[in-house]
């Protein structure tokens, strides 16, 4: 429904000081101030869900990860047994029940499909969430933590990821920012910097790099303290399950999405012991 308040009240406040003229100006002042408010009404993301809209979101959410997941596991001409692997890892790590298990393998064996119609399920997600952006970060950040199970990003998937990102809206600088941290990440935990890390325990395995954690948080080495601290808090305030929650995140990927606090975590006391704060 269309706000009319700006113009009545606008309009009514022109033709006082300026009779009918002043009604017609008024009136159009108002409309821009109405459709202002809207604006800023529908990027916000906490805004309350209509009844069902919140199934629907997190439905659209977990069908769209998972059948682009397997796009990217053909991305390169065939689903390698390691890539099955991988799909199955995630959707343990989601602890999906058997019915949505059944769903998630078949979304994944329509992105398979040679006629996956990539750029079309990218439109539909995003009107199917509409302006509700903050779901657009965790989607793209799952995407790639599923891309980086491996510990690397191969080209033909980053190929595939970019024009999703495109069709999301999101700026090519704020997608390279996105990558870039979580193969900071991913770096960080293979070295040992966080308990469970895929190098943690393993004999001979590097300590992760004072830089290697500045990446974690997003940040440059000759940042301030104040930029240190702010960056973290960001950072695990994004990944707070009860946020998540509240923004229409469905708790199996909430539990997904928290993984990383660990490694954001260890880097941020690193850097503290580094610096002495």
């Amino acid at each position: 429904m269309r706000s009319w308040g700006g113009k009545i009240i606008v309009g009514l406040l022109g033709m006082l000081v300026g009779g009918p003229i002043g009604l017609a100006v008024g009136v159009l002042i108002g409309h821009f101030l109405d459709r202002g408010v809207e604006r800023v009404q529908s990027f916000n993301p906490f805004r309350p869900y209509r009844p069902g809209e919140k199934e629907e979101v997190q439905d659209a959410l977990m069908s769209a990860v998972f059948s682009i997941m397997g796009h990217l596991a053909k991305a390169d001409g065939q689903v390698s047994r390691t890539e099955i692997q991988h799909a199955e890892a995630v959707m343990a790590r989601m602890q999906l029940n058997p019915e949505q298990r059944r769903h998630a393998i078949d979304c994944f064996n329509r992105g398979k499909a040679s006629d996956f119609p990539l750029d079309a399920t990218v439109v539909e997600f995003r009107q199917r969430i509409r302006h509700r952006r903050h779901l657009v970060l965790v989607f793209l950040e799952i995407l790639l933590q599923t891309c980086l199970a491996d510990g690397e990003l191969k080209p033909e998937e980053e190929r595939i990821l970019i024009r999703v990102a495109n069709g999301l809206g999101v700026p090519p600088d704020q997608f390279r920012q996105i990558l870039n941290m979580l193969l900071a990440q991913a770096r960080f935990a293979g070295a040992g910097g966080a308990a469970g890390g895929a190098g943690s325990g393993q004999p001979g395995a590097s300590r992760p790099s004072i830089n290697e954690a500045y990446g974690v948080l997003g940040v440059e080495p000759s940042a301030s303290n104040q930029e240190i601290k702010r960056a973290y808090r960001k950072l695990m305030s994004q990944h707070h399950p009860d946020k998540l929650a509240a923004r229409g995140v469905p708790e199996e990927m909430i539990r997904m999405a928290t993984e990383k606090t660990a490694e954001i975590s260890k880097a941020y006391e690193m850097i503290k012991t580094a610096r002495g704060f």
